[in-house]
């Protein structure tokens, strides 16, 4: 890719990065200021702050243009974009803060469409898995890793699938913001782990059958970076949805012998 290319990359995520964090942090001073006796937890803006910044630096800057010739450096970014940039997000509870600052009216518009069947669909864990695991095997498998890197429009949408497909698997198995299409504990469960085989069976098939023009040995390192790096943060969401559950085990003991 050219010059060009990357400054036109830079600019069309890097400018949205920087208007999403201070949109964040100026909702969190409206709804601050609103009087209300909990104020927005700061530990929420910085990791809302935190997951932008690993999301921009796999796309803005140096890891972006190293990942064009090195495919270390591209999983490198696969992780910060589709992986650890949304697990940061979904914890910042950024509905919730909008649900905050917005007015009722605003509000209850929002609340229909987070309950509408049209989010439901994309927030069903077996649908947010097969777009986030299924889209990197069509990625990785196919020629479709080549064409990204001649074209900078493939590039920037794949790019921004990779993102958004990694956010709604998040918050289809860890419920941070109000969740109106919810599942079971159970079944959310299994789905992760099905989607966990997924993620780490396609890591090893990269290491055996690299994609075409990239090196064997990047191949390797960058597969085995995929498979214990996306380890590392599944073990984080693995963390979290097993405390909400047990945390719910204990609500629900709580509640009945209060009974």
């Amino acid at each position: 890719m050219h010059d060009t290319h990357f400054l036109l990359t830079d600019l069309f995520f890097g400018i949205p990065a920087l208007l999403a964090i201070g949109v964040y942090i100026g909702a969190v001073i409206i709804t601050n200021r609103r009087g209300r006796l909990r104020k927005w937890p700061w530990l929420r803006t910085v990791s809302f702050i935190s997951g932008v910044l690993f999301a921009a630096a796999a796309v803005v800057g140096p890891l972006s243009r190293q990942s064009h010739a090195d495919f270390t450096a591209h999983m490198a970014g696969h992780l910060l974009l589709g992986m650890l940039a949304p697990l940061l997000i979904a914890l910042a509870a950024p509905m919730t803060l909008v649900m905050r600052t917005l007015n009722v009216h605003l509000g209850r518009k929002l609340s229909r469409l987070l309950q509408s069947s049209f989010a439901g669909f994309f927030t069903h864990p077996i649908v947010a898995s097969i777009l986030n695991i299924g889209g990197l095997w069509l990625l990785y498998t196919t020629g479709l890793y080549s064409a990204m890197h001649a074209n900078i429009w493939l590039h920037i949408i794949i790019h921004i699938h990779v993102f958004l497909a990694g956010y709604l698997f998040t918050i289809s198995l860890i419920y941070i913001d109000p969740v109106f299409h919810r599942f079971s504990f159970t079944y959310r469960t299994v789905v992760f782990i099905v989607a966990l085989a997924g993620h780490g069976i396609l890591s090893k098939f990269i290491y055996a059958y690299p994609p075409a023009g990239v090196p064997t040995e990047q191949a390797r390192v960058g597969a085995m970076l995929m498979y214990y790096g996306g380890d590392a943060v599944d073990l984080l969401l693995i963390f979290i949805l097993f405390k909400h559950w047990y945390q719910s085990v204990r609500l629900r003991k709580y509640t009945s012998v209060e009974v």
